[in-house]
């Protein structure tokens, strides 16, 4: 890729992350402030009915309808998966509308502050994040890479560059302007690297990049029945991107016995305690910290 002519800026995937939701309504409303001279810049709202009633989705989560074989598949038709459908019929299939690279900017209850979520190791996402993460001490990378795009069922399968902004804490349903303001101008520092991109202004250099490597969930203790019996302990709460090691606490029953982590190397959660994770059965992610050049 020589040159980026299409970048889209998704937001509200889920309908009730409004921080990106209004980020598009912003930039809807102002165009000037994404736009850039050497490449179009479009904005989408990609679950309306989900943002307009405050809800995530409303059959099913949109941001897990882009597998290629449910993209193709006529039989699937709920809310969601045809919206997935006309979402790649203009993003990803559309050869006059085809986006470059995709921004999906999400929301979470977890802290996270800010995360950019790569999906795959390309050249120049690395180098983006690499650039995010130097201005900004509260990036930090999270890269849960599949092995091919047909195996991603997120927005960003429809585009090889690109990935998802993640910010949080912050509750389902509202906004808060610090995380706002701070998405906002990552948002900014994308699109103006994007553009010393195409002027050819990007330097060569050698650097580093810290990222956290996907390895696995955490569900949360469970009965038979599957109903939980135990919650986040105390000491792990909000500690996301740091240290858990062997015998340190993660869960806390109610009736107060401490559960500790029983894996046999030190591992970095992330997404703890997320509120919609719970459908998913999941209470953290797990993640491997490693530095790597690019």
């Amino acid at each position: 890729m020589n040159q980026v002519n299409r970048v889209a800026i998704v937001g509200g995937t889920h309908g009730n992350e409004f921080t990106g939701a209004y980020l598009i309504e912003k930039f809807a409303q102002f165009p000037d402030l994404i736009t850039r001279q050497s490449f179009e810049t479009v904005t989408l709202l990609a679950n309306p009915n989900a943002f307009a009633a405050g809800r995530r989705y409303i059959e099913k989560d949109l941001n897990r309808c882009f597998l290629q074989q449910d993209l193709q598949d006529p039989t699937l038709n709920s809310y969601e998966e045809l919206q997935a459908k006309s979402i790649q019929n203009t993003l990803g299939s559309n050869r006059n509308k085809q986006a470059d690279f995709i921004l999906d900017l999400h929301s979470s209850t977890a802290n996270m502050g800010l995360t950019i979520i790569l999906v795959n190791s390309h050249p120049l996402n690395l180098q983006l994040a690499a650039y995010l993460s130097q201005i900004s001490p509260l990036v930090r990378i999270y890269r849960c890479s599949f092995k091919s795009i047909a195996e991603n069922p997120f927005v960003n399968s429809l585009c090889e560059l690109g990935f998802a902004i993640e910010v949080g804490p912050i509750a389902q349903g509202i906004l808060k302007a610090t995380l706002f303001q701070q998405t906002e101008e990552l948002v900014y520092a994308v699109l103006d690297y994007l553009e010393q991109f195409n002027q050819d202004k990007i330097a060569s250099t050698n650097e580093t990049l810290i990222l956290y490597d996907h390895l696995s969930v955490v569900d949360y203790p469970k009965q038979q029945d599957g109903k939980i019996f135990g919650m986040i302990h105390p000491e792990l709460q909000d500690k996301d991107y740091q240290a858990l090691n062997p015998g340190d606490p993660i869960f806390i029953t109610f009736d107060n016995k401490t559960i500790v982590y029983e894996g046999v190397s030190t591992v970095w959660p992330i997404f703890i305690n997320e509120a919609a994770y719970y459908e998913k059965g999941i209470a953290m992610c797990l993640t491997q910290r490693q530095q790597i050049n690019i």
